[in-house]
């Protein structure tokens, strides 16, 4: 679908002000955010936003010490910028950001609590446990149905997940995810395809099924293959979609998120959805869903930085903006 070029209203680039968009930082995912946050930067600029690129490596509270910004665009991906620790900082600066406050990144950030929060709302989710140790492994596999995903429960972009099929697999993938972290989550393996719900502004845009010749949905097939399959309109009858959507909202609001998000879900032979995580700063690169997901909806990745960028107003320079 063709977009219009978009131009934010000048009203609305007043209030703004000088906006630094933070990226980089000292996590794994710290290529990646590069990424993002230059795209996020351009399209900003192209936007008539006064805005500036800051690469955070080495100590998050610099950022603060002498800012010369008016309010943040977190393009951080991984610990320190989504975690909750950015939120923090900037939230105690005073500093208007981005995205979800500090609670509700923080524990979107932790896949085995997040799960435990789907558990006690009723929300569907695979079963899962944590892995202590490797020789937990036996306990492991006589209380969950295999296959299995390993993964550390603290790290992003699918970084150190398995899918594992035995004990001696269950073990090597333990090693590897602990690696990334010491709790390790380990689910049982939905068989069937993976969807992803992009939120912006309490409304879900257009849901995408996702399709890769890879194990499943990891890094290379995130940001590097050219052979991943995204499937816009997502495959699915209108009521399913419809479904699918709502679920999305439900496990985002029940996190306790705000403004923009990305919701990922995996659908069983039954047709029955089961929900895996929670993002709430996703990936804004040329390979990413929630840009994907805007422009099927008719909007322009500008006007999805911007609308984005909007809510750290607080509806205050909203009206009579298109924003």
């Amino acid at each position: 679908m063709t977009v219009p070029n978009y131009r934010a209203e000048p009203d609305l680039v007043r209030a703004f002000g000088r906006v630094a968009v933070l990226m980089g930082g000292d996590s794994a995912e710290r290529a990646v955010s590069l990424n993002s946050g230059d795209a996020v930067l351009n399209a900003l600029i192209a936007a008539g936003v006064d805005a500036h690129g800051v690469d955070v490596q080495g100590s998050l509270l610099s950022v603060v010490e002498n800012p010369g910004f008016d309010r943040a665009f977190i393009a951080l991906h991984g610990r320190g910028g989504e975690d909750g620790t950015i939120q923090a900082i900037l939230s105690e600066a005073g500093i208007p950001y981005t995205g979800s406050e500090v609670l509700a990144s923080s524990l979107a950030m932790d896949k085995l609590r997040t799960k435990y929060v789907f558990e006690g709302c009723g929300l569907p989710t695979p079963k899962f446990c944590t892995m202590a140790s490797a020789n937990a492994a036996d306990s492991i596999l006589s209380s969950l149905r295999v296959p299995l995903s390993v993964k550390p429960s603290r790290e992003g972009s699918s970084i150190g997940i398995r899918k594992v099929t035995n004990r001696d697999e269950l073990i090597d993938a333990y090693q590897v995810a602990s690696e990334h972290d010491p709790l390790v989550l380990v689910e049982e393996w939905i068989e069937g395809p993976e969807f992803t719900v992009s939120l912006l502004q309490g409304h879900a845009l257009p849901a995408i099924g996702l399709s890769t010749d890879h194990v499943f949905y990891d890094y290379d097939a995130k940001y590097l293959s050219n052979d991943t399959q995204y499937r816009v309109p997502c495959g699915l009858p209108p009521d399913d979609e419809v479904r699918l959507q709502e679920l999305a909202l439900e496990a985002f609001r029940v996190v306790g998120c705000r403004t923009w998000g990305r919701v990922d879900i995996m659908q069983d032979a039954d047709g029955e959805f089961w929900l895996l995580e929670v993002n709430t700063v996703p990936g804004m690169t040329d390979h990413s869903l929630v840009p994907m997901a805007a422009r099927a909806a008719g909007m322009s990745f500008e006007e999805l930085v911007v609308r984005i960028l909007a809510d750290t107003l607080v509806g205050e320079a909203l009206e009579g903006s298109d924003a």
